[in-house]
């Protein structure tokens, strides 16, 4: 049985942070990614001239220290800081995001009843859910034109089982006064008003983490089998490891299941994502660099444009599907002509010849965070950690943040662990 003091369960961004920040010598821990490429959800592919992710991944940073950390390990004038455009399209209209603090650019019969309801806000309404704080601070005009459609259809559930925070920082709030503000002084500034975007995809971040890692301490296409937090010991698809500390960025409940601890795996649930790249033989809008989509009788949440990015002269587009993690994603070709028709009905590939497409399925890609959840995995993870178990990132904290937030937590944990 091999022997080792950091076994990292895990090579996207969470898992290479912590080796990168480990003060651990090299011959001390070993990275264990079951794909057979690292990176995660932070893959990137290269098709017939077109530059998609899995998903769109763009990086949002608020520490220098960090954005500068992975600049140093890349090409010189290799990613571009962009300042953000995007939009919601609402019955044909194509407003500004947020949506709550432009509903004067809507048709006005829509602005109109948003207004109203915004003034008539029922503040006494008992704030249990996401869906009641939504209707406490922003009315039902503007809940039911796009924030409830839109996140259920993200979500892929009903808004009252998520709890009220879980979108913390990152969801947009805005005050009466700065709405009624935005009709005369525009101001849409929001977390990721600019973003960062390496020019060869997402990958390249994850390239700059691995710069420093020898490349032996990075075990593609091996799998953790099973855990014993008491004995200490992982068994991988592989071997059997003897370790001091895990660190996991696999999706918590997973965690639980591989290192048998009993839980209520109802208290876990999340949405999948089904995501298509589609690559066009010309150029299509060019406002955007990201569209909302609320409607239901559109298949897709959200699609962006690679293309407005990297300034090319083919439309290159990601488009999003929320599903419920139980249902069966069905046949890839079906989703693809039902994408195609609603892109032709919302006028964004008009007259254009898809050339390339691809897609992958995220799951999980949302976890549905309540107040069970977040009880459950406070309680596990301190559990855990007094077995030298420490789980991290998106997933492994079960929570919504920022793929910085990922990294900042890894270097956190392993200046703790020294």
């Amino acid at each position: 049985m091999e022997s080792i003091r950091t076994l990292i369960v895990g090579g996207g961004v969470s898992g290479l942070a912590f080796a990168n920040f480990t003060p651990s010598t090299t011959d001390q821990w070993l990275v264990l990614e079951r794909e057979k490429e690292p990176g995660g959800y932070c893959r990137t592919i290269r098709q017939d001239g077109f530059v998609w992710d899995f998903s769109g991944h763009f990086f949002h940073f608020r520490d220098p220290t960090m954005e500068g950390y992975l600049r140093d390990r890349m090409p010189a004038d290799s990613v571009e800081t962009i300042v953000k455009s995007s939009g919601v399209l609402f019955d044909g209209v194509r407003i500004d995001f947020p949506f709550q603090k432009n509903i004067h650019q809507l048709p006005k019969e829509h602005f109109l009843a948003c207004l109203h309801d915004l003034y008539f806000l029922d503040t006494d309404r008992t704030v249990d859910s996401f869906k009641d704080m939504l209707y406490t601070r922003l009315g039902k005009g503007i809940c039911e034109r796009f924030l409830i459609p839109y996140n259920e259809k993200l979500y892929a559930c009903d808004l009252d089982r998520l709890d009220a925070d879980a979108m913390g920082r990152f969801f947009p709030h805005a005050k009466v006064d700065d709405i009624i503000r935005n009709f005369v002084t525009p101001d849409n500034q929001s977390y990721n008003a600019a973003f960062t975007y390496p020019r060869g995809g997402a990958i390249e971040y994850i390239r700059a983490l691995l710069h420093d890692l020898p490349d032996e301490r990075v075990s593609l296409g091996e799998s953790l089998v099973a855990l014993d937090p008491e004995a200490r010991i992982a068994t991988t698809s592989t071997r059997t490891i003897q370790y001091e500390n895990v660190i996991s960025s696999m999706p918590f409940n997973r965690l639980l299941a591989m290192a048998n601890v009993p839980h209520d795996s109802t208290i876990y649930s999340a949405n999948k994502v089904l995501v298509f790249n589609l690559g066009f033989d010309r150029k299509g809008p060019e406002q955007d660099h990201w569209l909302y989509i609320p409607h239901a009788d559109i298949s897709f949440y959200r699609v962006g444009f690679y293309d407005n990015i990297f300034h090319t002269d083919r439309m290159s587009l990601y488009i999003e599907i929320g599903l419920p993690s139980d249902a069966e994603v069905g046949d890839l070709n079906t989703w693809l002509e039902r994408v195609l028709a609603d892109l032709e009905t919302l006028g964004i590939s008009e007259g254009h010849k898809l050339v390339s497409w691809h897609s992958v399925v995220l799951d999980p890609a949302y976890v549905h965070i309540t107040k069970d959840s977040q009880t459950d995995v406070a309680e596990k993870k301190a559990w855990l950690a007094e077995r030298g178990i420490h789980s991290i990132g998106r997933y492994g904290s079960w929570t919504y943040c920022s793929i910085e937030d990922n990294m900042l937590e890894a270097r956190a944990l392993a200046e703790e662990l020294g």
